[in-house]
């Protein structure tokens, strides 16, 4: 602490400073806290005697809330060998209605690893990206679309209606796919496939019907996906094959839940300019009550050039500023829900943990935050006209109040620190109050309140920082 204290004094000396101000009106409710620190995946299993890693506690600390487990397989100590329908369902010639058809075992461990941290299971029918170049396995067109459906219903049955020597988790979202636009721009699809190895009209036939089979079966469950894939950093319009797909499936009368998609951004605004697109084509194409989830995103300033950068970004606090900034902007906009990629430590993409330690890093205490707004429960009106500076404020029923202040900056050349003030509408901060600042000295740490005679806080707001404050 006494060392923050002494470089934050040291860069004061040598920064200019600018003030600004931010009010906070605990009396004017605006809403839930939405679902925005939700996770791809979750902790590492070591071993067969489902020994954790150190990040089931901080799993649980969190209240992420829901945990998608697309690309589980690699992501534990089972490999390859859970989740996906190719594991689960290996000979596609058996009969779907048998049980001896199925392989359960370790994917019941990797599910049950989620739901005993506290963690609700968002459920991916399909399967894992196939980045290896020359031969893909598993993301071709079923040979048997109803038959793929059928197996996805018994799936469905096991975790949440005990078949097969099953359980009863009461699994709520059940997602149909993952990217399958991933090449279809320019017939890309035919050359080197990921994700779905198959044109834009065999999807289509694909997708309508296993949803139309899943949610006769299911008509209590949420049943939608396709989680379409967005457009590489920097273009704010959504790909065309997401009006291309609704259009379609309102033709062919598909019911859809939800709709979710996928970007990665440096420029957390162009979060919400997808979100309104979105919400845009659901509501056109007879979608308005279906949920619109961002269900995999994190920071990346660019696929090819600038890709090394963002590698190393992802781990920095630059990272976890760039994450609190896009979950207090996707508040405010017609997402339900946001859903990081991805938490597991020690691989690509988790910036949350050190991938030797399993420690936690600038991005959890993002999603750390989050969590205790989430757990007051409702939002109340802040405003901040702020560059670069964000509020997102939140009151619990018992009258407690969470303030979340970020400040996020693209260009790294900028060093200045910047002075924020912090006021009550209709009130004053009093010696109750708690500040945890999180910046390029400092993660989740405490530190000594300014508070000022006339009852305000004032914040020193490094680039790349956030500041949670508590009373």
């Amino acid at each position: 602490m006494r060392n923050t204290i002494i470089c934050l004094l040291a860069l004061l000396a040598f920064a200019p400073l600018s003030s600004a101000q931010i009010v906070v009106s605990p009396d004017s409710p605006l809403g839930p806290v939405k679902r925005m620190n939700a996770v791809n995946n979750g902790p590492r299993i070591n071993n067969a005697e489902q020994v954790y890693t150190g990040t089931t506690g901080y799993f649980k600390a969190a209240n992420v809330g829901y945990s998608r487990n697309h690309d589980a397989a690699g992501y534990s100590a089972y490999g390859e060998h859970v989740v996906d329908i190719s594991i689960i369902f290996p000979d596609f010639s058996k009969n779907p209605d048998n049980p001896e058809s199925y392989d359960f075992t370790l994917t019941d461990r990797y599910v049950k690893s989620i739901q005993d941290a506290g963690v609700e299971v968002f459920y991916r029918l399909g399967q894992s990206i196939e980045n290896q170049p020359l031969k893909k396995y598993n993301i071709y067109p079923p040979r048997d679309n109803k038959k793929w459906a059928k197996v996805c219903e018994h799936i469905i049955r096991h975790y949440n209606e005990g078949w097969a020597d099953g359980f009863h988790y009461n699994i709520r979202y059940w997602e149909v796919w993952n990217e399958p636009n991933l090449e279809w721009d320019n017939d890309k699809w035919k050359v080197d496939p990921r994700c779905w190895a198959g044109s834009p009209e065999e999807f289509y036939d694909f997708f309508e019907v296993a949803v139309k089979h899943l949610k006769g079966c299911f008509p209590h469950l949420s049943i939608g996906g396709p989680a379409m894939s967005g457009t590489d950093p920097g273009s704010r319009e959504v790909p065309v094959w997401y009006e291309l797909l609704l259009s379609e499936m309102q033709r062919r009368g598909v019911p859809l839940d939800f709709f979710a998609w996928h970007i990665y951004e440096s420029d957390p605004t162009v979060y919400a300019d997808y979100a309104y697109q979105v919400r845009a084509l659901l509501d056109k194409y007879g979608y308005q009550n279906a949920e619109s989830f961002l269900n995999e995103w994190n920071y990346i300033k660019s696929w090819t050039d600038d890709y090394p950068y963002s590698a190393r970004t992802m781990s920095s606090p630059k990272a976890g500023a760039f994450v609190c900034a896009a979950m207090q902007i996707c508040q405010e906009t017609p997402t339900d829900m946001l859903m990081y990629y991805v938490w597991t430590s020690g691989t690509r993409f988790n910036g949350l943990f050190d991938s030797l330690s399993d420690t936690p890093i600038w991005s959890y205490w993002a999603l750390y935050a989050w969590g205790k707004l989430k757990k007051l429960g409702t939002q109340v009106a802040a405003s901040c006209d702020i560059p670069d500076v964000r509020v997102t404020a939140a009151r619990g029923a018992d009258g407690r109040l969470g303030i979340l202040v970020s400040r996020y900056v693209m260009d790294d050349n900028i060093t200045s620190v910047k002075n924020v003030t912090l006021s009550l509408a209709g009130g004053k901060f009093d010696e109750r109050v708690r500040c945890h600042i999180t910046d390029q000295f400092s993660m989740y740490t405490e530190y000594p309140v300014a508070l000022q005679p006339d009852g305000t806080l004032l914040l020193e707001l490094q680039p790349h920082s956030f500041v949670f404050v508590e009373l």
